[in-house]
């Protein structure tokens, strides 16, 4: 159960629950999936083996200008859950869903006791207070957090998938067993070959333009390096409400010639793109997993992502080994970890090469789903 579904809307839990979905259906189960209505008639989802129910019939856009969630799709999906689990409650032997939207967890949790099914759920963040009131303001903050909290107290088997999370569930629901899975990357598992460094150090970003990703940080940042590697240049992908700051800040740093920002393009351009790559940074404040290191380094290119108190990826980056920890996003911890990247060269893309391979396995999504389908098989 959750309100979106790959490759309708694209995302690490997208991926995670179509994956466990197709994989639950492989191995004989009768699986039905819970989603809001995404896709246009003569559209709909074909999943081998899965029923794919919309219990949601809202289609107005998830996240708003400022990138945030919107309340309505994620109120129409709360209700929707309610609803048909009300209904259906009898037909299912349990029900794994994300923590968040919250709301569905809630209805899963008020059905429950007139139910037989069991309740598992992904947390695949926790936030902390100060977070909430950063997202949303003081009072709508304080809101959040509390139905966060409520969350966490419904009777479920829990997973996350970085300790920092984990850690923090722990404190919400006390006496609570949490597991820390840590796998997620469903990509081949097959140990990258190490290619050259690129002649000319090439500096690449993928992912959304919101502010908690901080991808104009790199607009300093790439402008001071520029001036000890005359040669640097950088790839931007992407877009989002931080775009037009982006562009601003490129503009008025004369950065134009070297710091290129293409939007979005099609995956053979992103594939040359990080072909060409001596570095992949990932500035976030905030990442449940960490996704675009393992992704990274299954390509045999390092990473460097930034040190923040809600940002779980730093667990994945062994220091000198597939990567560098900026210890913040001003500009000379972040050239200084990008530039002992660079320089870093042909070892440091072996060294990325052997820490995937040594670690494939345990990064896999396979590996998480087993330990799930595990989960499911005690009572």
């Amino acid at each position: 159960m959750y309100d979106c579904l790959f490759p309708w809307t694209v995302g690490g839990a997208e991926r995670w629950y179509r994956e466990l979905a197709e994989r639950l259906a492989a191995d004989g189960h009768e699986v039905t999936y819970l989603t809001l209505l995404q896709w246009d008639p003569g559209d709909e989802p074909d999943l081998p083996g899965v029923e794919v129910v919309a219990i949601g019939k809202t289609r107005r856009p998830l996240y708003g200008a400022d990138g945030n969630r919107t309340i309505g799709p994620t109120l129409a999906f709360g209700l929707g859950a309610f609803l048909h689990l009300a209904r259906h409650a009898r037909r299912y032997d349990l029900v794994h869903t994300a923590s968040f939207p919250y709301f569905s967890l809630l209805a899963a949790g008020v059905v429950r006791p007139i139910a037989r099914y069991r309740i598992f759920c992904d947390w695949h963040e926790v936030w902390s207070a100060a977070y909430w009131r950063s997202y949303l303001g003081p009072v709508a903050g304080r809101i959040g957090w509390l139905v966060q909290w409520l969350c966490a107290q419904v009777p479920h088997t829990a997973y996350t998938f970085s300790r920092l999370h984990g850690g923090r569930l722990k404190g919400l629901a006390r006496r609570r067993d949490v597991t820390v899975l840590s796998g997620e990357y469903g990509g081949d598992l097959t140990p990258p070959k190490p290619t050259p460094a690129p002649a000319r150090p090439h500096v690449v970003y993928a992912g959304r333009w919101i502010a908690e990703k901080r991808v104009a940080s790199l607009v300093p940042a790439l402008v001071q390096l520029r001036e000890r590697m005359p040669d640097l240049h950088a790839t931007l992908l992407g877009a989002g409400p931080e775009r037009e700051a982006v562009e601003a800040a490129i503009a008025a740093a004369g950065a134009g010639d070297y710091i290129h920002a293409p939007g979005f393009v099609s995956s053979e351009e992103v594939d040359a793109t990080f072909a060409d790559a001596s570095v992949v940074v990932q500035p976030s404040s905030r990442e449940g997993y960490g996704m675009v290191v393992v992704e990274s380094a299954a390509r045999g290119i390092p990473v460097v992502v930034a040190e923040a108190a809600d940002n779980a990826a730093v667990e994945l980056v062994d220091e000198g080994v597939n990567g560098f920890v900026a210890a913040s996003v001003d500009p000379e911890p972040l050239a200084a970890a990008i530039g002992r990247a660079i320089t870093g060269g042909d070892a440091l893309r072996s060294s990325t090469a052997a820490w995937f391979a040594a670690n494939a396995e345990r990064l896999s999504i396979q590996g998480s789903l087993t330990r799930i389908e595990q989960g499911y098989a005690q009572r």
